[in-house]
């Protein structure tokens, strides 16, 4: 295991180089500190380059961007598309000279005398930054089913399902935008366990950022639903009805689309046992979680939301 050579500069390791690893390069980089950020992807733009093809952010560029440097205007009609957002984050990174290392899949996090091992690199602290997209998480109830089975993180466009009979099962964002997606392209199904709770037409990301963060109960009180443009017009033209969980109608589909959520992807700090009877992680000292959802801060898995929890992990891991 390699450890820092002499002095007292504090040695940190970032995992994970999407936009919650970033936003806490930046303020490691304005604090001073050394730092790496290891990531498993071969190329810039973390999750965002798994999106599906007509994927878009709930807000225009200017309330989407990380700290220090405003997203550019996305030049086109609507919201900013996954692509525009993956560019944004590969010059983010140029633009600060985040020293990120690629294809680099971090296995495991041990405590050592003095700090962690990174897979036999030696850091005082760390932190973790692997978000979810890398979980799906597919209830037990697909098991075994006929036909295709498939989650959020598989689907690309609706052309590959064309003139099959679709079903979609989940009743939030990812679900609402990809049935909207296959509207008049198969034959749809939408089920939700509960009926839709669409956000109010002129919420945005920015505002779902302001509420997330100022309003008692959070957004979960107003809706589940962003009525993003695609989304509005299939559900004001009667066309994104959804009917209540029926597993005959998943087991007569030719394609089923789970899009039932994610996971924290935390299987490198399994090591730490971070765990507590109830199934809680809390991170120990020298260790920070980033981006992994409102457990870890207010809106910290949004581009917008992500830059104060990532200030207040930096100032928290220096002071300490």
């Amino acid at each position: 295991m390699s450890r820092r050579k002499g002095g007292t500069a504090l040695n940190v390791i970032v995992i994970g180089g999407g936009q919650a690893g970033l936003a806490a390069g930046y303020y490691l980089r304005r604090a001073g500190v050394d730092f790496t950020i290891l990531d498993a992807q071969p190329e810039p733009g973390g999750a965002w380059l798994r999106g599906w093809d007509s994927l878009r952010l709930f807000s225009p560029a200017r309330h989407s961007s990380l700290p220090g440097w405003p997203m550019p205007r996305f030049p086109h009609e609507g919201y900013p598309t996954a692509d525009h957002v993956v560019d944004y984050l590969a010059a983010y990174e140029k633009r600060y000279e985040l020293p990120v290392e690629r294809s680099v899949r971090v296995r495991s996090v041990r405590r050592v005398a003095g700090g962690y091992d990174v897979d036999g690199r030696f850091a005082d602290a760390v932190i973790s930054a692997t978000g979810t997209w890398w979980r799906p998480f597919i209830p037990a109830a697909a098991r075994g089913l006929p036909g295709r089975q498939l989650h959020t993180v598989h689907y690309r466009d609706p052309r590959e399902l064309a003139g099959q009979r679709v079903v979609v099962v989940g009743g939030g964002n990812s679900g609402a935008q990809i049935a909207a997606d296959l509207v008049g392209h198969v034959d749809l199904t939408w089920i939700t366990r509960r009926p839709p709770r669409y956000l109010p037409d002129e919420i945005d990301g920015k505002a779902l950022f302001d509420i997330a963060t100022n309003r008692p109960g959070g957004v979960g009180a107003l809706g589940d639903i962003v009525a993003v443009p695609p989304v509005r017009d299939a559900r004001d033209r009667g066309l994104l009805e959804a009917r209540p969980m029926d597993r005959r109608l998943v087991a007569e589909a030719d394609t089923v689309i789970w899009c039932t959520g994610f996971r924290p992807a935390l299987g490198h700090l399994s090591p730490l046992n971070l765990r507590d009877r109830n199934g809680h992680v809390s991170a120990g000292q020298g260790l920070h979680l980033l981006g992994y959802g409102d457990w870890t801060g207010p809106a910290s898995a949004t581009l917008i939301g992500v830059g104060p929890t990532a200030r207040a992990a930096v100032a928290e891991l220096v002071r300490t």
